[in-house]
């Protein structure tokens, strides 16, 4: 079993800046990619950032060149650095992240996200 946590959320005002955390843990043996979604009121849940282990990041359009998403391997961490925040960028935000466990099982595991709150 692979569990999934994040933190750093909170509030901070337009053109603020934040960092999330997001750990995994458990039966690991290797994880192929972590990624950032979020999911704002009344709508779909969308993709932010992915990275996978050998460092290839992915970028929704709305964030590119604002967002940083960054990966400690050894730790099994993604980070996300959120700057010159939009009051659009309100969401919670969820952590994923997927690999293999030691019992060579894979796994896609969700966390149960952290809310960011821009305000204007």
């Amino acid at each position: 079993q692979v569990q999934v946590v994040e933190s750093g959320g909170g509030l901070v005002q337009a053109g603020g800046s934040l960092r999330l955390s997001c750990a995994a843990s458990g039966s690991i043996l290797s994880i192929d990619a972590m990624g950032w979604y979020r999911q704002a009121p009344g709508k779909q849940r969308e993709l932010v950032a992915t990275i996978t282990s050998g460092g290839s990041t992915n970028y929704a359009d709305s964030v590119k060149g604002r967002f940083t998403i960054s990966r400690a391997n050894a730790k099994n961490t993604v980070y996300l650095q959120l700057t010159s925040l939009k009051p659009e960028d309100t969401g919670v935000y969820y952590c994923n992240a997927g690999g293999q466990t030691i019992f060579l099982l894979k796994f896609d595991s969700w966390g149960p996200g952290t809310q960011v709150t821009v305000s204007s």
